[in-house]
């Protein structure tokens, strides 16, 4: 933790080093985020906002670190994270540069992402609190899959977003939620997974393989993952045929795709309003 950029970027690159130059770049909805060059013609990859969100920045850190320490996927190195007068809260990443694909991309993707999800880990929840977006989500440790699924994941949501709901709907949410057993499945064992893993949340890197960033890790379901793949359009065949190879899925996955997936058109529902609200609608009527 830095109470400068400039005292964040000589601990980490060396006495004398400092900026030259920003370059802002685009994508994000919620961050600003630069290129930042060196004097010693390195770059750093700087996302900032105000000083209230450093939480998210911390959390980020942890996610990070959690995905590096399994060994199984690229992810970018937190270099430091900090606040200063100029910028406000700022988190430094080592830079990814992008690079040409491997011939075998997706079906990389889909064995590194199985070999993540194949360390075992405790129990399920995090070490601490984190974010879906800019939505605090609580990671309160739990024995049970299921029940952290319902307490820490649909809850929450659903109290949020009640104002959207008839009576009719709440008779549904009441349902699922007494009954998680009917449309969930406990896993093998708890697997760390990224938690926000839509296609804007994996890039090519300069080895041609898949990097994940922005994670919103915690310790759950690994088809949470692979549904969120599938939310806002299909990764390329290759890439689940290689999943399952490494990581075979528990029979009827694609029943329970769209439950896990409830999770996330919740939070676009409480975040960007009632263009979802059908959505989330369509998958509690097959309850």
């Amino acid at each position: 933790m830095f109470d400068s950029l400039e005292n964040a970027i000589s601990d980490v690159f060396g006495s004398g080093v400092t900026i030259t130059g920003r370059r802002p770049i685009g994508g994000g909805d919620i961050n600003d985020a630069y290129e930042l060059r060196l004097s010693d013609g390195d770059h750093v990859f700087m996302k900032s906002n105000s000083v209230s969100r450093l939480p998210f920045f911390t959390a980020e850190v942890r996610g990070l670190e959690a995905i590096k320490k399994t060994g199984a996927i690229g992810t970018p190195e937190a270099l430091a994270v900090g606040t200063d007068s100029g910028v406000g809260a700022f988190l430094l990443l080592r830079f990814i540069e992008s690079g040409p694909r491997i011939a075998e991309y997706w079906e990389t993707f889909g064995r590194e992402l199985a070999a993540m999800h194949q360390v075992k880990q405790e129990n399920y929840g995090f070490e601490e609190d984190n974010f879906i977006g800019a939505t605090p989500q609580r990671n309160d440790r739990r024995d049970s899959f299921l029940e952290f699924f319902r307490d820490m994941r649909l809850k929450p949501q659903f109290d949020m977003a009640d104002h959207y709901f008839s009576s009719g709907d709440r008779k549904q949410i009441e349902k699922l939620l007494c009954n998680m057993d009917r449309y969930y499945i406990e896993p093998d064992h708890p697997s760390l997974i990224h938690g926000d893993l839509w296609s804007g949340n994996h890039m090519t890197g300069s080895d041609g393989k898949v990097w994940i960033i922005d994670p919103a890790t915690y310790v759950g379901h690994p088809e949470a993952d692979l549904a969120m793949t599938e939310l806002f359009g299909r990764c390329p065949e290759a890439f689940y045929d290689a999943y399952k190879e490494v990581s075979p899925l528990q029979p009827g996955y694609e029943k329970r795709r769209d439950f896990y997936n409830l999770y996330q058109l919740l939070n676009h529902l409480n975040l960007f309003g009632v263009s979802y609200l059908s959505s989330v609608r369509r998958i509690l009527s097959m309850v």
